[in-house]
């Protein structure tokens, strides 16, 4: 695909929150924070991984929606809500990190949907890298044993988003720089990346990735964190942010709940492509 640059700046917001296992209570923040994104002008709002529950298993598989189809307006508690968010606020509304009914009852997909500012699913995305690690602090995290796993012949996906092409993906993904190079195969100009980093890893690594990932794309990105701790006694870093594609951070949230805010400028985009141009460079 030949690769392109948007005509206009598009507005975008990424919340930041401290999800508990209350669905309602998290939904209600949501609210909240989707009502302040528009009211500082926001045309999008990315919510974090695990947005709708942060919490035991058992009650994640629980909340699980069926798979909605694109050009669907869902009506379930969680997917519903997001929709309506969307209608309420005329808004673009990406929600990062949300349970889908998989076909295995113990494994729903963790994904990631865009819906559109009429309320419609216009892209999903199911997490291709699962977490599976142990950290040094003792901690182990293994994702595959509660979620299902996307496919990279199904699951590399780009939307359109009011002239802007904006990639998907969720958390983990963050460290295999192949999936984000697919997306600039698919012109992608930004890219989303919703997550619930722990503290040992976000301390040491949040910005560095994210920058990393923001420089050899060429593109936007935009991280929605969790923050702060969750049911388990799980901590997460928080630090929700926004680089340029030259790599520089320009919104960053505080600790606590809240936004940052940041305009994509196609014009910072063409200059940073025009300036190092290795995206035509590539030989591979």
């Amino acid at each position: 695909m030949k690769p392109t640059i948007p005509s206009a700046p598009l507005e975008i917001a990424v919340a930041q929150l401290n999800a508990q296992d209350d669905v309602e209570v998290n939904l209600a923040t949501i609210a909240h924070l989707g009502a302040h994104a528009a009211k500082v002008g926001a045309r999008v709002l990315s919510l974090p991984e695990g947005c709708a529950i942060m919490g035991e298993q058992d009650k994640k598989r629980a909340s699980a929606e069926p798979i909605p189809a694109i050009g669907e307006r869902p009506e379930g508690k969680i997917l519903g809500a997001f929709s309506a968010l969307a209608r309420l606020h005329s808004l673009w509304v990406f929600a990062g990190g949300v349970a889908l009914q998989s076909g295995d009852p113990l494994r729903p997909y963790n994904a990631h949907l865009a819906f559109a500012p009429n309320g419609e699913v216009k892209a999903l995305y199911r997490k291709i890298h699962l977490f599976d690690v142990d950290l040094p602090d003792g901690t182990s995290h293994r994702e595959s044993d509660s979620s299902g796993c996307g496919s990279p012949a199904e699951d590399i996906v780009v939307l359109d988003v009011e002239g802007w092409r904006v990639g998907l993906s969720i958390c983990y993904d963050l460290r295999f720089p192949e999936l984000f190079r697919a997306h600039v195969d698919r012109d992608a100009h930004a890219i989303l990346i919703p997550a619930a980093f722990t503290v040992p890893t976000g301390k040491d690594h949040w910005h560095v990735l994210m920058r990393a990932r923001a420089i050899e794309s060429q593109c936007y990105v935009a991280a929605a964190a969790q923050w702060g701790r969750h049911p388990g006694n799980r901590l997460t870093y928080g630090k929700s942010l926004i680089a340029d594609p030259w790599g520089d951070v320009i919104a960053q949230a505080s600790d606590g709940v809240g936004l940052a805010r940041a305009t994509l400028d196609p014009k910072r985009l063409a200059d940073v492509r025009g300036q190092v141009p290795s995206l035509r460079h590539r030989r591979f």
